[in-house]
């Protein structure tokens, strides 16, 4: 028996639960603890993410910039999800960013993410990830396909992927500017598994 997809127009949740996490949309409320989660993991993030503007991280700019997310949020144009351990709700310790939202045929998205350095090894990525992913699979975004880039030195991010079902799909050369130089990135894709090939958007 074949399973169909409704699409139900709602939008994605704005919070979402895991065993152990708290996902939450962008939020002006977040501006102090989103400062927070940057300011301790600058030099830990670096190596891995674009160059950013001088004023990045005072409070207007954070504070300007999820009140951005907030609106894309809310207009189902770019979807991100800060996190914290249940358990602690108040200390953010990784995002998740879906970006560049493609409907009609292709119903794809972009998907980055960021943990802090003193949460790594104990499985929270990969579970925030399948959290969000089920949300962007289910019948609130019901996207088609997700893709993701990951330099090939990074292989926690890489090691994350491979085990939430990502495919390699090639390496993209000079991707991105990062840490000072063009980097080469390797691509990963994920379908989701509920979209009948003949079904369409």
């Amino acid at each position: 028996m074949t399973t169909t997809m409704t699409m139900t127009n709602a939008g994605a949740s704005p919070e979402l639960h895991s065993p152990r996490l708290l996902l939450r949309a962008p939020s002006p409320a977040l501006c102090e603890a989103v400062r927070d989660f940057q300011l301790r993991n600058r030099e830990h993030l670096a190596p891995w993410d674009p160059p950013q503007p001088p004023d990045f991280l005072t409070p207007e700019v954070v504070l300007a910039r999820l009140q951005q997310g907030a609106d894309e949020f809310a207009a189902g144009a770019a979807l991100r999800y800060w996190f914290a351990r249940r358990v602690a709700p108040a200390v953010l310790i990784g995002q998740i960013g879906i970006s560049q939202l493609s409907r009609g045929p292709f119903q794809n998205a972009s998907l980055g993410y960021s943990l802090d350095a003193h949460a790594q090894g104990q499985g929270l990525m990969h579970e925030a990830l399948q959290a969000v992913i089920a949300e962007l699979f289910g019948p609130r975004v019901r996207l088609h396909r997700l893709q993701a880039a990951v330099r090939p030195e990074n292989r926690r991010s890489r090691a994350v992927l491979q085990r939430l079902g990502f495919s390699p799909i090639g390496l993209s050369r000079r991707y991105l500017f990062i840490a000072g130089a063009w980097r080469d990135h390797e691509l990963f894709d994920l379908v989701n598994p509920a979209w009948p090939d003949d079904q369409a958007p």
